[in-house]
């Protein structure tokens, strides 16, 4: 079997001498080359590269602006980082599934080569989508300023959130990039679900809102802690509730369980359903 990779135009024999150590770190440079092409080929002759990733939720932002604050008048401290935040961290669950629908399907070439560990395709468009995330941090700190946000130690804890979602989306991303090989039916449901739960979460609303007797159901969505937590640690108006958290840590564990198990019990099908 060929355990010879180009890598960044070296090539790496994963095979060699040097054991574990040098695994590892053929893994971690064949990860970094594959999310920077990824992120090349996201924005391929695109005059605006990676703009767009920052101009998609403050579109959205000032449409959600004009209908909730011009139109409808609603009555909302800091609307705009309100609102911000949580497009922000949607875009982020809807960009890293949506493309890891595809990360088997549209990577032929690199299925098709003997030895390429598949596990890291997923991993790969997670951390592309995250990236846009973190690049528009700077933006949304502007915004924090101009509406007074209340900035304190709690900052400390958006790395603590960031890995938690980075979890959650990935568990998800094992699932939705195995089933849509064997039914591509898969990324089309996906669309539509994503559609639905995006009206299902605090994005453009307060989820105190909603009347008590739909305050379970509706916290299934583990986006809602997410989102909520988000804001408690970067707006710093309002407590962050840790129990809240637990939901989206276990479902996020489990997922990543039961995802990558699933994944590895069905790839042995992707060559041929390819």
């Amino acid at each position: 079997m060929n355990n010879r990779i180009s890598i960044g135009g070296r090539i790496a024999d994963v095979a060699g001498p040097g054991g574990w150590r040098r695994t590892l770190i053929y893994q971690r440079d064949l990860l970094r080359e594959l999310v920077l092409r990824e992120m090349r080929m996201q924005y391929k002759h695109s005059f605006m590269g990676f703009a767009w990733s920052l101009l998609n939720p403050l579109m959205h932002l000032l449409v959600f602006y004009f209908i909730f604050r011009v139109v409808l008048t609603l009555d909302m401290q800091r609307f705009s980082s309100h609102v911000f935040i949580g497009l922000l961290s949607w875009e982020w669950l809807q960009g890293g599934l949506t493309q890891a629908a595809n990360a088997i399907t549209g990577n032929r070439e690199l299925v098709r080569r003997p030895g390429f560990n598949l596990a890291i395709l997923p991993i790969v468009t997670n951390i592309t989508r995250m990236m846009d995330f973190i690049f528009s941090l700077p933006v949304l700190m502007v915004i924090l300023l101009i509406e007074h946000a209340h900035f304190g130690p709690r900052l400390l804890l958006l790395p603590f959130l960031m890995a938690l979602q980075f979890l959650l989306i990935l568990g998800f991303s094992y699932l939705v990039a195995s089933t849509n090989v064997l039914f591509r039916d898969t990324q089309h449901l996906l669309a539509v679900i994503l559609r639905l739960f995006f009206f299902l979460t605090p994005i453009f609303y307060e989820a105190s809102m909603l009347p008590d007797r739909y305050g379970s159901l509706y916290r299934i969505n583990p986006m809602v802690a997410m989102v909520e937590a988000y804001r408690a640690v970067l707006m710093g108006d309002r407590p962050l509730n840790w129990g809240s958290l637990l939901w989206p840590a276990l479902l996020a564990i489990f997922m990543c369980v039961t995802g990558y198990a699933i994944f590895r019990r069905v790839n042995y099908r992707f060559v041929e359903e390819l």
